[in-house]
């Protein structure tokens, strides 16, 4: 089989055009790959890990920026964060004196309410004021606006209370 100058063009040509759409056809369907960086504007398509980490920056910096989880023994008055609750021991002749603000939960024990004057502690869930001396129910929301009053465990009582504390309070021996 003999190529004549005609065929012979013909041939050179088929096999160029050939050559060339072989080695521009990939790149086009690559199209600008050398710019494309994951996640940019280019290549928009992100993945939940990386959405969950970028969420997780964002709270930590604002929790951060708001002064994070206090506890129980910062100043209610510094920052504005939340508060975390503590689980706190009151043993029998002592009471656990609330400051300015605080929460607390009786959640064992018997418990009755402290206070110096003749104002009392509020009891949230129920909606009332308990006086000095009155029980305090377990399970219910006491707030204490004013410091200086607390909670005791009841007389005759020969175990301890278990209470939930959100805010500053102290621990002091109980008035004879």
């Amino acid at each position: 089989m003999r190529f004549t100058g005609k065929k012979l063009a013909l041939s050179l040509a088929v096999v160029g055009a050939a050559l060339w759409i072989g080695l521009k056809l990939p790149t086009l369907a690559e199209g600008d790959s050398a710019s494309v960086v994951p996640g940019s504007v280019n290549d928009p398509i992100v993945t939940k890990s990386y959405i969950d980490k970028q969420v997780a920056d964002l709270v930590k910096a604002e929790l951060a920026k708001q002064g994070g989880g206090g506890g129980g023994q910062t100043d209610a008055g510094q920052g504005g964060g939340f508060q975390q609750v503590e689980v706190v021991t009151v043993p029998v002749g002592k009471v656990l004196i609330a400051k300015d603000g605080a929460e607390f939960i009786v959640r064992a024990g018997k418990a009755v309410a402290y206070s110096t004057d003749s104002n009392g502690i509020s009891d949230l869930t129920d909606g009332t004021d308990i006086t000095n001396g009155k029980s305090v129910p377990n399970n219910h929301l006491i707030l204490f606006p004013r410091g200086g009053r607390g909670v005791t465990p009841a007389p005759g009582q020969k175990t301890g209370l278990t209470v939930m504390v959100r805010g500053t309070y102290s621990s002091q021996a109980a008035a004879k």
